[in-house]
């Protein structure tokens, strides 16, 4: 590579984002730790301004602060209901807000490969460090394929994002992240019996109607 900085930057942002996910969701609904990380693709468009030179119009603008009220629904700070949990899954979609920008400054320099590379390879390193500590063998074969298809599924999409980001500006990609919301609410329903209360959906919907503004918008400005 030619840019080892920022494939360090994107390794640590993906590494941060996951780890703060993962740490987040044990006290969070599955349904609702996906609805705050959908404020990702929001935060491609504030950030890819001053990172990428890409324009922030108005109407992107507005969406990104629709976008943060259906957050503020989603965890409702205050409340009987509010976890501390949720404030990782915005610093969790802070960095991936960050390491998709980075994956877009990358695109025309490496292959999408280098960056999954490093990202793999930097994860390795630091997690090596830890996992001695807190380490508990899986106990069947189902738990083994588990892990590995976990493992390889975030692979295949990093990969995914990392490829489509080198035919698309990272506005009018970020907002396909919606998609993930109708997978977390069969997962959680199915495995771990949970059901979105109307704040939730409330608010998922806030967010999502902001990304497909930002996405048409997008679209309709690539078109002129």
């Amino acid at each position: 590579t030619r840019q080892i900085g920022s494939q360090v930057i994107v390794s640590s942002m993906m590494l941060m984002s996951t780890l703060l996910f993962f740490s987040a969701v044990k006290y969070v609904g599955v349904a609702e730790a996906i609805s705050i990380s959908f404020v990702a693709p929001l935060l491609v468009v504030f950030l890819a301004w001053p990172l990428l030179g890409e324009r922030i119009t108005p109407v992107r603008l507005t969406a990104v602060v629709l976008g943060f009220v259906g957050v503020l629904i989603v965890i409702r700070p205050g409340s009987s209901v509010f976890q501390w949990a949720s404030l990782m899954l915005v610093g969790s979609a802070v960095c991936y807000a960050i390491y998709q920008i980075y994956i877009r400054r990358l695109a025309g320099v490496d292959h999408p490969a280098t960056s999954i590379f490093y990202s793999v390879l930097l994860g390795t390193i630091v997690m090596s460090s830890v996992v001695p500590f807190v380490w508990k063998t899986p106990v069947n074969w189902t738990d083994w394929a588990l892990f590995c298809s976990t493992g390889a599924m975030g692979a295949l999409g990093h990969y995914c994002v990392a490829r489509a980001m080198t035919y698309a500006s990272a506005n009018f990609v970020a907002p396909f992240n919606y998609t993930q919301m109708i997978g977390s609410v069969i997962v959680g329903y199915f495995l771990f019996a949970e059901v979105p209360d109307l704040y939730v959906w409330l608010g998922t919907a806030l967010i999502v109607s902001a990304g497909l503004l930002v996405g048409w918008r997008g679209r309709s400005e690539a078109k002129r």
